[in-house]
């Protein structure tokens, strides 16, 4: 005789497991560091996004009177309590719309070079020994020349705009992904789940993309993360130099460039920009360390015992 298992007991299994997005959450919850640098970051995603709209007008208005003027000075307006710049210009306003240029640059240029180092990746795993060697030789010779000179020689032809800078660096970063990626795909192709799929008469694309790449996906995410604060650190290195964008248009790197001639007596023209790059920068590797983790199904449950308790 079988006995029939009620149904509300297995929808009831089922609701109680909790989604991918509470068990992230949950995770992020469980370490402090990732979660208060997960906070900034959106706050400066969102300064990224509406900042400029709203403070446009601010970051571009000059007063000679106010020249380099000391901050802390809580008696005057609140857009002049981090000081102000060489022409009179607040440096708080300045420094939020900046952000737009300076996230827009690194976030284009990882786009950019994780995408296409993926797919040349994902070929030269999957392809013939052929196939595979002209595309590592391809980025054997990108990586044979320091990216920040290739960067300067390219943008001293070119000429510096948002494009050109984010092109250029995301070439320079493509090999890194490229070889990340065909690593993985040849380790993970020889595992029995793609044996599998091979022998039930799967096509290449869809083992690659179906099989492999979800398998390479946190991998290439964490790496995303800390190469996001490797190309933000680039263009600012590029903007210091004066051959990264050019007024009127602002960065956190070129603010430092401007403010360095007066480091001895207004250490706060490059110091507050500075400043931002450097929580930035800390707030990705923290936040790469803990995806490092999260998406790990070996060493995730480090969170999840640490995470909140479900009823």
């Amino acid at each position: 005789m079988t006995m029939a298992i009620p149904s509300h007991t297995t929808d009831n299994t089922v609701a109680a497991e909790p989604s991918a997005f509470v068990r992230m959450a949950r995770m992020l919850w469980a370490d402090k560091f990732a979660l208060c640098a997960a906070i900034f970051l959106i706050f400066v995603i969102v300064m990224a996004i509406i900042g400029p709209t709203i403070l446009h007008d601010l970051a571009t208005k000059q007063n000679l009177r106010g020249r380099n003027l000391a901050p802390f000075d809580f008696s005057r307006e609140w857009f002049m309590w981090l000081g102000a710049d060489a022409l009179g210009r607040p440096l708080w306003p300045r420094i939020i719309v900046a952000t737009q240029n300076t996230i827009m640059v690194a976030a284009g240029a990882v786009l950019i070079s994780s995408v296409v180092g993926t797919l040349l990746g994902l070929i030269a795993g999957f392809a013939s020994e052929r196939t595979s060697q002209i595309i590592m030789r391809l980025a054997d010779v990108i990586m044979s020349f320091p990216s920040l000179l290739v960067a300067v020689i390219v943008l001293y032809i070119l000429g510096s705009s948002i494009l050109n800078l984010m092109l250029v660096l995301s070439i320079t970063r493509i090999p890194v992904y490229l070889r990340t990626t065909r690593a993985e795909v040849l380790e993970i192709k020889s595992r029995m789940f793609v044996q599998a799929a091979r022998v039930m008469g799967a096509s290449s694309k869809r083992i690659l993309f179906r099989h492999i790449l979800p398998v390479v996906f946190p991998t290439l995410t964490t790496l995303a993360t800390l190469d996001f604060a490797y190309v933000m650190l680039a263009e600012s290195a590029l903007s210091f130099l004066g051959i990264g964008i050019q007024p009127p248009e602002i960065t956190w790197g070129l603010m430092i460039s401007q403010g360095r001639q007066y480091l001895t007596n207004a250490w706060w023209l490059s110091f507050w920009p500075g400043l931002a790059i450097i929580l930035t920068t800390l707030s990705l590797n923290l936040l790469s360390n803990w995806l490092r983790i999260a998406l790990d199904p070996v060493q995730r449950w480090r969170l999840e015992m640490k995470g909140p308790k479900s009823g």
